[in-house]
């Protein structure tokens, strides 16, 4: 602040120098010279006042309002369905309850998709079916699997969900 006042004051001398000597050389023209030295010492009053006003009052940051109304931009938006198809595979991976009642109708649909394209239908008992399935992903989406007898039983783990997708999406090449 001390810096910025004696710099003022320093300006402030050269423009009264700047009016005396402006006076001597053109004498006739008094308004329009006091007019300049008033806006200049003037300017340099508002610079010493805003200077002093931000070194008194301390920065404003964000409102607690706007921080509130604003959306935190480190969580990823992601679409629901999406997160709910990863839990369920998250879980069906684990338990073989869950893989039968969770993730095995995501697969049917998508081996009902895959083999539609190829003009197969999946229940219709055609050997072409299981041979484009393969036998661990037709053991899983075939149409009379029976749910597991031990509810808590392992199932197939994260390698056996992989291979199981990488199957299907073998189908449509």
């Amino acid at each position: 602040m001390r810096k910025v006042l004696t710099d003022s004051i320093v300006v402030a001398g050269l423009a009264t120098a700047g009016l005396f000597i402006a006076r001597a050389l053109a004498p006739g023209r008094h308004e329009l010279e006091l007019d300049i030295y008033a806006l200049t010492v003037g300017a340099l009053a508002v610079l010493c006042a805003v200077t002093w006003l931000r070194r008194a009052l301390p920065a404003a940051g964000e409102s607690a309002l706007q921080r509130a109304l604003e959306r935190d931009r480190s969580v990823r938006s992601q679409l629901p369905e999406l997160a709910r198809l990863e839990r369920e595979v998250y879980i069906g991976a684990a338990q073989a309850f869950d893989l039968h009642y969770r993730v095995r109708p995501v697969l049917r649909e998508i081996a009902l998709a895959r083999l539609a394209e190829r003009g197969l239908r999946l229940d219709s008992g055609d050997e072409a079916v299981r041979e484009a399935l393969g036998d661990e992903v037709w053991e899983l989406v075939r149409a009379d699997r029976e749910p597991p007898v031990d509810r808590h039983g392992g199932a197939i783990g994260f390698a056996g969900v992989e291979r199981l997708v990488a199957r299907l999406e073998g189908l449509s090449r």
